[in-house]
């Protein structure tokens, strides 16, 4: 009897020491367990910080993506590589659209081509072939006109940023028909650098042989050869503003109800002559 409670008693001992041991690993475990789960959910921290940093990865990519697509809105459309283009509309109207979009016309009275809302009107001088303002009767709220009489405030030649152009006024007239005092020629300026001038009614000017400075890309002169200066001094001037093209306009008087001569414009001897033929529309490059 002695033996079998002694073997007994070992065995008690046995079963409490194996107990004790299971619930102090099992506690062990159960920290561990705790430690690497979230006790609410029941997901380890080990997934949570990996969905943590795929989230942060995603947001950063979301992030670049974004910053990219500011980037490239904030390029200007010129710089985009867009061209603006110049419609010729017979006699002494041009309208130029902007790379932008935006809408200029110049001395408007000839032709066809009106529709497009108007950012812009520019006139050189207050004779009725050159500012008839209700051709362009489409206008955009914030449409700015600038007259020779602007262009000449307190007497001196004025320039005008408009954000998607810029204008700058130049000697015009100096002949009986046309006072230096009451006309003036423009340089219109685009955002992408091209650059167009327009001589309005004219005959040679102190200015001109100064304008090869500025390099212009297209030079349209007038060259009617009754109230302005003919082919063979247009010519001259032509050289001397030595611009990129060479355009003859203004070709004939008003008064002869034609908008275009297309061989009085092959006679305009001109260094590197471009001929435009009323309601041509070019690419400004």
């Amino acid at each position: 009897m002695r033996k079998i409670a002694c073997l007994f008693t070992v065995f008690c001992l046995t079963v409490m020491l194996t107990a004790c041991g299971g619930k102090t690993d099992g506690s062990g475990s159960a920290q561990t367990a705790s430690a690497e789960r979230n006790p609410k959910t029941g997901i380890s921290d080990e997934s949570d910080n990996t969905e943590s940093e795929d989230n942060t990865g995603s947001e950063a990519e979301e992030s670049s993506d974004l910053a990219d697509t500011a980037s490239e809105a904030e390029e200007s459309p010129a710089e985009q590589g867009q061209k603006g283009k110049l419609l010729y509309m017979g006699h002494a109207s041009i309208r130029i659209t902007t790379p932008e979009g935006k809408v200029i016309y110049i001395d408007p009275y000839a032709g066809q081509g009106y529709e497009p809302a108007a950012d812009l009107i520019l006139v050189t001088h207050g004779h009725y072939d050159h500012y008839d303002l209700d051709k362009v009767a489409n206008r955009n709220p914030d449409c700015r006109i600038i007259t020779w009489q602007e262009a000449l405030a307190d007497g001196t030649h004025q320039t005008f940023d408009l954000g998607f152009a810029s204008v700058e006024a130049v000697e015009a007239g100096n002949n009986q028909y046309h006072s230096l005092d009451e006309c003036v020629g423009f340089i219109v300026t685009l955002t992408d650098g091209t650059s167009v001038y327009v001589t309005g009614d004219t005959s040679t000017t102190q200015q001109m042989p100064s304008l090869a400075e500025k390099e212009i890309d297209y030079a349209f002169f007038c060259c009617d050869g009754i109230y302005n200066m003919d082919l063979e001094e247009a010519a001259q001037c032509a050289e001397q503003v030595g611009a990129k093209h060479s355009i003859p306009y203004h070709m004939i008087s008003a008064d002869s109800g034609a908008l275009f001569d297309r061989s009085r414009a092959e006679q305009f001897e001109a260094p590197d002559l471009l001929i435009i033929e009323d309601g041509q529309e070019i690419e400004l490059d």
